[in-house]
């Protein structure tokens, strides 16, 4: 019987400046593939719930808590993609399960293109959700206004209190993305971000670990190229929708089309009716991820 999507095994490896936590999923067969899933910029392991779930133990999924995150907040800094593309390569390293499969969603989509070109001999395919694409900020637009633009909800989220678990539940209940959509997975994963004590709760992640991320997400010349650079088979798939279930996605066919992606090299598709966080908890969007990765899992067999 394959463990609870509820609760998987935690393990930890050691990485610079501390233990990352690491979520773990067995597989049925020990003879299974591996797939490491990378979360986002303030996510945690737990984000790929749904996606364990439907996989049901076909294939063992890793999924770390990256540093400044999670059960890995306390693991230190610097930050930054390339310092968690190589923390991800530690743990492919350190758990002797490489070359693998690497899913990466919205962040860590940037950090799994990285990860794929720092470490070519541990990545042997890389599925990217909803990330990695990035594109020049608008003339005229300062870089400071798109980091506000971009973190503010964030930051806003990390600096608040709440004094117990219902209270973030329910902050989490009128998230635009989330309306009408609440699940065991997605409550588990937004309990897991909760740290501190009640009456002053707090999210997990570690406010210089989202600011030096975030602005590399929208600057760093090495994780914009990346995806162009990828020395192994990928996918892309993308929201319709946006973080806050806007009409307008991160990107559609226009933007796609402007990134300048080899179509043959890396195959691009939306996922209908999906927004940037339903893609990975609804069900088009983990069903999408599940038949990729199990497509994927056949081959690697």
């Amino acid at each position: 019987m394959s463990q609870s999507p509820l609760k998987p095994e935690e393990l930890t490896v050691p990485v610079p400046g501390g233990d990352l936590a690491v979520l773990r999923w067995p597989a049925e067969d020990p003879q299974a593939p591996t797939v490491v899933a990378v979360h986002g910029i303030t996510a945690n392991g737990l984000a790929w719930y749904e996606v364990a779930r439907r996989l049901a133990g076909r294939v063992a999924l890793l999924a770390p808590d990256l540093r400044g995150r999670g059960a890995s907040r306390s693991v230190t800094g610097p930050y930054g993609l390339a310092r968690h593309a190589d923390d991800v390569a530690a743990l492919i390293g350190a758990l002797g399960s490489g070359p693998v499969t690497v899913v990466g969603h919205s962040m860590g989509a940037w950090v799994t293109a990285l990860a794929a070109v720092r470490h070519p001999d541990l990545v042997r395919r890389v599925l990217l959700v909803d990330g990695a694409v990035t594109f020049p900020l608008p003339q005229g637009v300062r870089e400071e206004d798109a980091l506000a633009a971009v973190l503010g909800p964030a930051l806003a989220r990390l600096s608040t209190t709440f004094p117990d678990r219902e209270a973030y539940r329910e902050f989490w209940r009128g998230h635009p993305a989330f309306a009408g959509e609440w699940t065991e997975g997605i409550d588990a994963y937004t309990q897991r971000d909760l740290v501190g004590a009640e009456p002053e709760l707090r999210s997990s992640c570690v406010l210089e670990a989202v600011q030096a991320d975030g602005a590399q997400v929208l600057l760093d010349e090495d994780a914009a190229a990346a995806v162009h650079r990828l020395p192994c088979p990928a996918d892309l798939i993308w929201a319709e929708r946006g973080l806050f279930d806007e009409p307008q996605g991160l990107y559609d066919h226009e933007r796609i089309g402007l990134a300048g992606l080899d179509p043959e090299r890396v195959p691009a598709s939306p996922v209908p009716d999906t927004n940037h966080y339903s893609i990975l908890w609804g069900e088009a969007g983990a069903d999408r991820i599940v038949r990729i990765l199990l497509a994927d899992a056949l081959t690697a067999g």
